[in-house]
């Protein structure tokens, strides 16, 4: 199968949770291709973004898009990104979330259901989507979980 990966990564730690996500549905045999959504200047709530880059989301069959949270709701970039994809019709899409609490119910749950309102209206399959609690004791276990959980949806 042919899966973009379509990451906003602020830190960089987003992109490294994508980066195993990536090798995992490699290994399984998938074309996967990692792009990063870019912008310049700062990115917040409620400011405009501007982009360097914007991956092309319809050249893929399914797609996994990762962004973190920024202030309890999905990251504006992430947001803006995903309005200004033309159509996810037919397209079997997966989520992945970073957040720096501890609790998914601190964002990143809030963050998932935001990306799932805005591809659903594109036309998209939601499959799943996995949550990465950066402050977590146990992050690196819920890392390879949710890499698992994610790769296993393709």
């Amino acid at each position: 199968m042919n899966i973009g990966m379509i990451v906003y990564s602020q830190t960089g730690n987003t992109h490294s949770v994508a980066l195993k996500l990536q090798e995992k549905l490699s290994a399984a045999g998938h074309a996967v291709t990692l792009e990063r959504v870019e912008v310049i200047g700062e990115v917040g709530p409620g400011k405009p973004v501007q982009f360097k880059t914007l991956p092309d989301a319809a050249k893929y069959e399914a797609l996994v898009f990762g962004s973190p949270v920024q202030a309890f709701s999905l990251c504006q970039a992430m947001v803006d990104y995903l309005k200004q994809v033309a159509s996810l019709q037919g397209k079997k899409v997966a989520f992945l979330v970073t957040e720096a609490f501890p609790y998914p119910w601190l964002g990143g749950n809030r963050a998932v259901r935001q990306m799932k309102r805005l591809c659903e209206a594109k036309g998209a399959a939601v499959c799943g989507s996995g949550i990465v609690n950066w402050m977590k004791k146990r992050r690196e276990q819920q890392i390879v979980e949710v890499v698992d959980r994610l790769s296993s949806l393709f």
